[in-house]
């Protein structure tokens, strides 16, 4: 094995995003983890999908890191069988970049010769923009399994009742779409013009806002939230809107966005866009012995030229795979080279997107079947692909047209042409062919109904080949540092 030095700062957060380890598992026996979880290291995706279905929930062990992309579970029997020591409840609570050392809450200093910071992002609070309350019992966030569980806790208590939904993105909609199928009357409350508006086109969020507006969900546009109306108890019994509105509020879900989890090296590495700055080898170029993936990590993309902080479990997968291989295998390793991809899945409703929504979009496709999708193009190239309703070889054409970025000439062709355009540069040789867009992997009853990314559907669980092994990255390379510290001190 490699003399490799590394390790990850566990600050008091849980991370954000998830990679498949595939053979890296290999480089680290004999060492100890430490992990600021109570639990071992498990996919984030679950929570806010198959973790909140009424019937057969995902709990654990059946959603501990890598299943969702088809691995092993990492349970605790795993990392005894190979040769790691599991020490949980433990985090970093400072990091000397220039002493290549960190602390932990302990009091215990950890050397390391590399660093791969893996820290993730935290939820936005109310309390930052001024809204104090959401301490309230039954306010609700959704970043980690305490939050997941309290969720289901609370939930479960306010069957029939309203429930309001504070914010349009990914959790915004996720969790209305599961509130629904639990039973909850559910009021979703955002200021932008339309939900998902970061990625959304205006006609493409109509068609989900409908869908959803068929299953009872009621939206408030334009709008945000300033405070709450408590009972005798504290418990929050309405929600008071910028414009005097008053929303009955037996239950309120907070989806705001997330921040990343930067503040242990402030003032010793390079931030940018919100991230730490890193190289195409996911190197920071402020110290040559620190790497960042995942959430915390700004890196360049090559498909929009410039550098991006992406906030989705394939990018940090990718991310994380390419910062190891570039330190085990520094010769054989070239730039990074990643195609943006995000997607969700919701009721009986499933899409993807890959490349970049900015330039000038066409729509095609059947809106009212549900089969329809979106490209952007820039500067006369195709740079971004939405689709909704696919199967694995649609996807999979529509990401290969934006990784080749074919030239455009003629829009209203490209609208007429759709799916067809897509399909004229799919590959069937890829040497780097993406991950299938859906993979279902079976699950016993014992081990708690389904796996990492079950989505609902028609109020089932349906399983997504996307799992976000979040904790994973961080504790097992943290583990390589407290390992190799404690074996230098023995030493």
């Amino acid at each position: 094995m490699q003399d490799l030095h590394v390790s990850c700062s566990l600050g008091p957060f849980c991370f954000s995003f998830g990679f498949g380890f595939h053979s890296w598992h290999l480089c680290l026996s004999s060492m100890r983890i430490f992990n600021m979880l109570q639990v071992p290291p498990y996919e984030r995706p679950a929570l806010s999908k198959g973790f909140l279905l009424p019937e057969a929930p995902a709990r654990l062990p059946s959603f501990h890191t890598c299943v969702g992309a088809n691995e092993e579970r990492l349970t605790l029997k795993w990392y005894k069988e190979h040769g790691i020591e599991l020490v949980l409840n433990t985090r970093v609570k400072s990091a000397d970049v220039r002493r290549k050392t960190l602390i932990t809450a302990m009091g215990e200093t950890i050397s390391y010769k590399i660093l791969i910071i893996a820290t993730g992002a935290r939820a936005l609070k109310l309390e930052e923009f001024g809204v104090e309350g959401s301490n309230a019992e039954n306010v609700c966030y959704l970043r980690d399994l305490n939050d997941a569980t309290r969720l289901v806790e609370v939930m479960q208590s306010r069957m029939g009742g309203n429930a309001v939904v504070i914010g349009g993105g990914y959790i915004g909609m996720e969790c209305a779409a599961s509130l629904v199928i639990n039973g909850l009357k559910v009021t979703m409350v955002f200021p932008e013009a339309h939900c998902m508006a970061r990625l959304f086109t205006p006609k493409i969020a109509e068609f989900y806002e409908s869908y959803y507006e068929a299953k009872g969900v009621r939206f408030v546009k334009g709008n945000v939230l300033t405070s709450f109306e408590n009972d005798s108890e504290g418990k929050v019994k309405g929600v008071i809107l910028k414009d005097g509105t008053r929303l009955p509020a037996d239950l309120v879900v907070v989806g705001i966005g997330i921040r990343p989890n930067t503040e242990l090296f402030g003032g010793q590495l390079t931030l940018e866009k919100g991230g730490i700055k890193v190289n195409a080898r996911m190197q920071t170029p402020s110290n040559a012995s620190v790497y960042a993936i995942g959430d915390v990590a700004t890196f360049p993309v090559k498909l929009f030229g410039s550098n991006r902080r992406l906030e989705h479990v394939d990018s940090a997968r990718r991310s994380s795979r390419h910062a190891v291989s570039a330190i085990l295998s520094p010769d054989k390793t070239g730039e990074f080279d990643y195609l943006p991809f995000f997607y969700s899945r919701v009721f009986a409703l499933s899409w993807q997107f890959y490349g970049d929504n900015v330039g000038e979009v066409v729509h095609f496709g059947d809106f009212a079947g549900g089969r329809f999708g979106a490209y952007w193009v820039d500067n006369g190239r195709l740079v971004g692909s939405f689709y909704e309703g696919g199967n694995r070889e649609e996807y999979a054409a529509i990401a290969e047209a934006t990784r080749v970025r074919p030239e455009v000439v003629d829009l209203d062709e490209l609208g007429r042409l759709g799916l067809e355009f897509a399909f004229r540069f799919a590959r069937k040789d890829l040497e780097d062919p993406l991950p299938p867009p859906e993979v279902v992997v079976p699950v016993t009853a014992s081990q708690g109904g389904d796996t990492s990314s079950s989505i609902v559907v028609a109020g089932r669980p349906v399983y997504g080949w996307h799992a976000s092994a979040g904790v994973l990255v961080a504790a097992s390379i943290a583990g390589l540092a407290y390992w190799y510290g404690w074996r230098r001190r023995r030493w």
